[in-house]
């Protein structure tokens, strides 16, 4: 049965729908100390004998749960909903989130239906956006069998990597591809460094009962240290695809309605929820500012509540970090250094290029390793951009007919222009 107040009740339709109408305005017109209590009050009011919950949980994402097939909704026919619509790129389109709106929803539990009504409200409380909802069922049990039901699924990260930029998660499908094809086989690295990053991790989530018998926290912080283009963010993406844990990927804590202390909570707050998972903060040092800087240290020491969060951090300039995140090891207890790779890693980076170029362009043997030697100081990203400038000039050289030489003579040029702009302190 269909959810809504006895018609006997009321003066008739009309009246009704004009509740359903000035409900939203009327609640969001309170002081916002007093909203959630007016709204409590008006929908007992509207709905008698029904049960209410009201919601503030950041589980609860009705339309993530109805993407998935697991419910049906519809806008109320008489409430306006309001919605924010955001621009996601040209491959996403617009993202609009409900802020204020009233919902009916078919929801199947034990083989049976049930109706629900979900009622969305979104005010500023001190400079704060708060969000709550109210579930409108039958019977208590069902409401809180609905509302378990909906943060249970999404509380899970579902063979997806959750993205948090703008005060929102997004699933971003290029990275989830990106990460999908990131091995250690394919990572080239020091050998030690590789063996250490694998092992540490695997036996990280292999003993949780050990520290639980010792009554350490079971959480871990791990730093990554180096100039840029050394392998870092392959190193994350590698780790993340061979643990086949909940991922999730913070670009940033800024937004524009949101301060950036309520985004660290709820990305914390989700990672809790969803441990044992990984945290990755990529660019450390260019997310953490004074205003944040302790709210996130006292995220990052939540010891007994970040029970099972791994996170994976990386910073091109650890000067620019605070000795209370860089020195102190309940915080980031594992520092890896990703160096400019010797000769043995620009030899097997060298060789690896080789084998994917087609037959005409590939080197000899002789000089693999004269490219390999003069690009001493060369980071990844340095020899990366080598390879593929030296392809440029090679193919435009062909289509020209004035090839004046193989593909080991662009190279070795290329590299002796890199080179200068290394010595110079310019970028190519």
């Amino acid at each position: 049965m269909r959810i809504r107040p006895p018609q006997s009740r009321m003066s008739g339709r009309g009246v009704m729908s004009n509740n359903l109408k000035e409900f939203i305005s009327e609640a969001l017109r309170q002081p916002s100390d007093y909203v959630t209590y007016f709204a409590g009050v008006k929908l007992v009011e509207m709905y008698p004998g029904a049960a209410i919950i009201e919601n503030e949980s950041l589980s609860f994402d009705l339309s993530e749960y109805a993407e998935a097939g697991l419910c049906s909704i519809w806008t109320h026919e008489v409430v306006h909903c309001q919605s924010n619509t955001h621009w996601r790129g040209v491959k996403k389109g617009f993202e609009r989130e409900i802020e204020n709106g009233w919902f009916s929803v078919l929801w199947s539990d034990g083989g049976k239906d049930y109706f629900i009504d979900v009622v969305c409200l979104t005010w500023n409380d001190v400079g704060c956006e708060t969000t709550r909802h109210w579930i409108i069922a039958e019977t208590g049990e069902v409401a809180e069998n609905f509302l378990r039901a909906v943060c249970a699924y999404c509380d899970e990260v579902h063979s997806e990597i959750l993205v948090y930029e703008d005060g929102y998660w997004t699933k971003d499908d290029k990275l989830f591809t990106s990460i999908k094809i990131a091995t250690f086989e394919n990572l080239i690295l020091p050998p030690q460094l590789k063996l250490e990053l694998r092992d540490d991790f695997h036996r990280f989530f292999a003993s949780r009962e050990i520290y639980r018998k010792y009554g350490i926290p079971w959480k871990r912080g791990a730093l990554f240290i180096g100039p840029p283009g050394n392998g870092k963010t392959h190193a994350i993406k590698a780790l993340v695809n061979e643990l086949n844990l909940p991922c999730l990927y913070v670009k940033s804590f800024k937004a524009e309605r949101v301060t950036e202390q309520s985004n660290m909570r709820r990305v914390f707050a989700r990672a809790r929820r969803s441990a044992p998972c990984l945290v990755v903060l990529e660019d450390l040092d260019a997310l953490i500012e004074d205003e944040n800087r302790a709210f996130l240290l006292n995220e990052l020491d939540g010891f007994a509540d970040n029970d099972g969060v791994v996170v994976i951090a990386s910073t091109n300039h650890p000067e620019k970090l605070d000795p209370a995140i860089l020195d102190r090891p309940s915080r980031f207890d594992r520092k890896y250094h990703f160096s400019l790779p010797g000769m043995p890693e620009r030899l097997a980076y060298v060789r690896h290029w080789n084998q994917a170029l087609q037959p005409e362009m590939r080197l000899a043997e002789a000089e693999v390793m004269a490219i390999a030697e003069c690009a001493d100081r060369f980071s990844f990203a340095y020899l990366k951009e080598l390879f593929l400038s030296a392809m440029m000039e090679w193919i435009g050289g062909e289509l020209s007919g004035q090839a004046s030489g193989g593909m080991g003579e662009s190279l070795l040029k290329r590299a002796a222009l890199l080179r200068e702009q290394l010595i110079d302190g310019r970028r190519p």
